[in-house]
């Protein structure tokens, strides 16, 4: 039985193993994160000839992710963190850099795949640490602590990236932020555990077991996490510089100054990131406390969905970017707190891994789908209707939360945790 003090070092002990992991994430999505911003814009200097093709090589590193996130899970059984650390990392410095080399559509289509593949890597990899070191008391922070930290290098790469771009060109900007990653792996090597990841189950003896996939708070919380990938990672992060675009022009002119669609993109995008390292583990902290916390679900998925549905409609200028830095700051919290929904009803089941891995297959699928769906819609009905169709996936999804789950349908799950998730 360790000692107070002895609870607070492993409690800090923790949390840097956590962040460790949460900044290397960071430098890998670096090159990923420039590549929304900029792809719609500069589509043409790399090769591509059609905006089609844009909207394949920002779906195809999630598709690739559908059939090999179970795979990763069950590695990550037999293989330590670290090994499958450094195989992502390498994978994500090798495709960051062929952004501005190649040429080729089908070229890059493979290197996206291969950052898929990384990209399950620390993904699960991350939450099934968090999974492994946390609790009931402190999982929401942890998931937001990690959320937030990784970020940041969605900040840089979108603010920093997309200025770059506009300036120097691809190439240069793909190449230094591989070169980034490639430098990383020392510090992986340092920091990141050479165990494997070991997620206890906690089975009553004798008790009914039922089928984790029958539990109707697992099955919702799989599909809200489908919902608001393709709304939020899908559709909404491969569509802003588009909608930028098409509300004002390629370049907007704010008082003096004259600015690139793709640059005020990643300055919108880049102030999100700025803010999660410190808002989202708040954000976490405050749902570990809700006493019902299907109602918080429930809450941050309302009031995007009415910001979503304003977006696409004529306005001021100043008021729009008011409206939509209101909308970045409600999918920050929607990502924190469906994350830290994911993982809590994943710990109350029996089947933890098998859990958390389906939630990244639904993730992956509906951030897959996202920007094939919204760039079809653009194609067919114009940008407002991308916007409106989030808006109505995503209300149809916080009325469902509103009805609580009846805490009966779940009574052959193992602890009180789940029942109180469902009630």
């Amino acid at each position: 039985m360790l000692s107070k003090t002895g609870r607070r070092v492993k409690r800090l002990e923790n949390q840097r193993r956590i962040q460790a992991l949460a900044w290397i994430t960071a430098i890998c999505l670096l090159g990923d994160s420039m590549l929304y911003v900029v792809l719609p814009i500069h589509w043409k200097e790399i090769g591509l000839s059609s905006l089609w093709e844009v909207g394949i090589l920002l779906s195809a590193n999630r598709l690739i992710r559908l059939p090999l996130n179970p795979l990763i899970g069950w590695l990550y059984r037999s293989i330590s963190t670290r090994t499958g650390v450094l195989l992502a990392v390498s994978l994500a410095a090798i495709t960051t850099a062929s952004y501005g080399i190649v040429g080729s559509f089908w070229v890059l289509l493979l290197m996206r795949i291969l950052w898929g593949i990384a990209w399950s890597f620390l993904r699960l990899g991350g939450y099934l640490t968090v999974m492994q070191l946390s609790d009931s008391g402190n999982r929401g922070r942890y998931i937001g602590t990690y959320n937030g930290i990784s970020g940041i290098g969605g900040l840089v790469g979108m603010l920093v990236g997309s200025f770059a771009v506009d300036h120097f060109g691809m190439r240069a900007v793909s190449l230094i932020f591989g070169a980034i990653a490639l430098l990383s792996i020392p510090y992986v090597i340092r920091h990141i555990s050479d165990s494997r990841i070991e997620i206890h189950t906690d089975l009553s003896q004798g008790a009914p077991r039922m089928s984790p996939w029958r539990v109707p708070t697992v099955l919702w919380m799989l599909v809200t996490g489908l919902a608001t990938a393709l709304v939020f990672q899908g559709m909404f992060n491969a569509t802003l510089s588009r909608l930028i675009q098409v509300h004002e022009s390629t370049f907007v002119t704010i008082g003096v100054f004259t600015i690139g669609a793709a640059s005020l993109t990643g300055i919108l995008q880049a102030i999100r990131s700025s803010w999660q390292p410190w808002l989202a583990p708040l954000i976490g902290r405050g749902f570990d406390r809700a006493a019902r916390p299907h109602r918080v679900v429930a809450a941050v998925l309302l009031a995007s969905a009415c910001l979503l549905a304003m977006l696409p409609m004529p306005m001021p200028f100043g008021v729009w970017i008011v409206l939509l830095l209101g909308l970045q700051l409600v999918i920050s919290a929607v990502t924190t707190v469906v994350d830290s929904f994911a993982t809590e009803v994943s710990a109350s089941q029996p089947s933890k891994v098998a859990i958390m891995t389906a939630y990244t297959v639904t993730t992956d699928l509906g951030a897959s789908i996202g920007p094939t769906l919204a760039y079809t819609l653009d194609a067919a009905t114009g940008t407002a209707s991308i916007y409106w169709c989030a808006a109505v996936i995503v209300l149809a999804i916080s009325l469902r939360w509103l009805i609580p789950i009846p805490a009966s349908s779940n009574r052959n799950q193992h602890n009180k945790g789940s029942e109180s998730i469902a009630d």
